[in-house]
């Protein structure tokens, strides 16, 4: 057998001398060590009074021994006056079993006479029971140890979001088969068959369509994930279109089969990440498992709900407004609750701002919750452009050459086009990571320079947000901001990462 972590004993509260025997292994030595307890108590059935107890239990089993001259209060009354000795009682995930064996008429145990019997605690209540049962299948085990403290809210507002998806399902079903005409008899079976496929088919192909998209998903994965229940929404409303013109069933159900399976394919991708973020340890499977085991329940309940209230034909206008406004509302409040422990560029920003405007870099928390979702990753209307090309940073060659010098030690040139009221980071032959990093530091550090400049020069109202036409009236008045912007980062560059690094833990 492996080596197993140091064990610790812990004495029992209890008066008797029984002793709780707890182990610091992992969940995996645990499941080895439940595995092999029969063997290890049959070996400590035959071992001598006062030998060393054998360290067997864990968080996900217990066992409690005793000796043959020793009593620990665990005797049943059925034991007393018969040849059967009880040696030890085993709990596993809230189920617990008696170990005994029978003696011979010179008093050892005979071999290969170990009988298990279920053995049901008086202080746990069928309500108890039922809570433990329950809470196997949606809590990860070792809960909330074993998760951060996000997962309670996150997995919440998941299961709101699932319950109002699986009501919708109902409705959005209903209405495609009544359109298709599979309930008024509008078509053959044959013809019903090739549109439902046609439909099926159109949904893929968006899908694998949309899987090039495939490395947004790792740093925009919030924005990605709103967009896509957004999108789950919008085919829902185009299915239900199609009550109204069932004539155009087959164009509408593709369009509407093509959004959700976009929607599927960014829900599918975006999922690891998140349940890695609410892991602790090597807990990511479990973690994802229960996860999904939520959200299915949640379904489930929220399908069984439709059901019942479609039979009195509810308005599809009113039941899809009042589901998608709790579907929407609830993706969002999830997707909020997530903290995660990298930064993307939104949530760079945040750090950015806040350290530029109050000396510190938020916390995790504080920074995620900042985040702002509604920044869809299509939109390319941003006031940072990072990595961007030569033609779009520079107007002319003048405004090139007069700030190469300023950058000449850098793996990076940081510059502002007026005419595009943007902030471009160009980066050199052999930028590394932590090149880049800065880069994105000192595009923001100049944009910081940009709106301080627009909030004295321009009344509110009358200026749109980062258009900053006034801001540089002259070439030398742009070299002279992008100086002033060097020093500052090469004085608080190093500051904002050590702080950010802090923070990251």
């Amino acid at each position: 057998m492996a080596t197993r972590p140091p064990i610790k004993l812990k004495q029992s509260p209890s008066n008797s001398a029984a002793q709780t025997l707890t182990a610091t292994s992992s969940a995996q030595d645990v499941r080895l060590l439940v595995r092999e307890t029969l063997r290890i108590s049959a070996n400590l059935a035959s071992s001598p009074p006062g030998s060393a107890a054998h360290p067997l239990s864990s968080s996900s089993s217990s066992l409690l021994q005793s000796s043959e001259n020793s009593s620990f209060g665990l005797l049943d009354e059925n034991f007393v006056n018969s040849s059967l000795r009880l040696i030890c009682c085993e709990e596993i995930d809230g189920r617990r079993w008696k170990y005994v064996a029978e003696k011979d008429a010179s008093g050892r145990f005979r071999k290969g006479s170990i009988r298990a019997l279920s053995s049901h605690s008086p202080q746990a209540p069928p309500i108890e029971e039922l809570m433990s049962f329950v809470r196997s299948y949606v809590l990860p085990e070792g809960f909330p140890d074993s998760v951060t403290s996000s997962y309670v809210p996150y997995m919440s507002w998941r299961a709101l979001k699932h319950f109002f998806g699986g009501a919708m399902s109902v409705f959005t079903t209903q209405t495609l088969l009544s359109s298709v005409g599979v309930s008024r008899n509008r078509a053959t079976p044959g013809a019903v068959a090739i549109n439902w496929i046609i439909k099926d088919g159109a949904g893929r192909v968006g899908k694998m369509l949309f899987a090039r998209q495939g490395k947004k998903f790792d740093y925009d994965l919030k924005q990605l994930r709103f967009s896509g229940d957004l999108l789950m929404e919008v085919g829902a409303a185009v299915e239900l279109a199609t009550a109204a013109v069932p004539h155009l069933f087959l164009p509408l159900a593709c369009a509407a089969n093509v959004a959700k399976n976009v929607a599927a394919v960014t829900s599918t991708s975006t999922r690891t990440p998140i349940y890695k973020a609410f892991a602790k340890g090597e807990n990511i499977g479990d973690v994802t498992a229960k996860g999904e085991c939520v959200g299915n329940i949640a379904d489930l309940l929220g399908t069984g709900l439709s059901i019942m209230i479609s039979k009195r034909n509810p308005s599809l206008v009113t039941t899809f407004a009042l589901l998608s406004c709790g579907y929407v509302f609830s993706s969002y409040q999830e997707v909020k609750s997530v903290v995660l422990p990298t930064l993307n560029r939104a949530r760079f920003t945040v750090a950015v701002e806040s350290f530029l405007k109050t000396g510190r870099v938020p916390s995790l928390e504080e920074g995620n919750m900042s985040e702002n979702i509604f920044t869809f990753p299509c939109l390319k209307d941003r006031p940072v452009v990072l990595g961007s090309r030569f033609r779009d940073a520079f107007q002319d060659p003048g405004a090139y050459l007069a700030i190469e010098p300023l950058f000449e030690k850098e793996k990076y040139m940081v510059t502002y086009n007026p005419s595009r009221g943007k902030i471009y980071a160009l980066l050199k032959d052999q930028a590394k990571s932590d090149d880049i990093l800065k880069a994105a530091f000192h595009a923001h550090v100049l944009l910081h320079f940009v709106q301080s400049s627009n909030d004295d020069r321009s009344s509110a109202g009358k200026q749109r947000e980062y258009d900053s036409s006034d801001f540089v009236s002259t070439p030398s008045d742009l070299e002279a901001r992008i100086a002033e912007s060097c020093k500052m980062v090469s004085s608080s560059y190093g500051i904002f990462k050590s702080n950010a690094a802090e923070q990251v833990g």
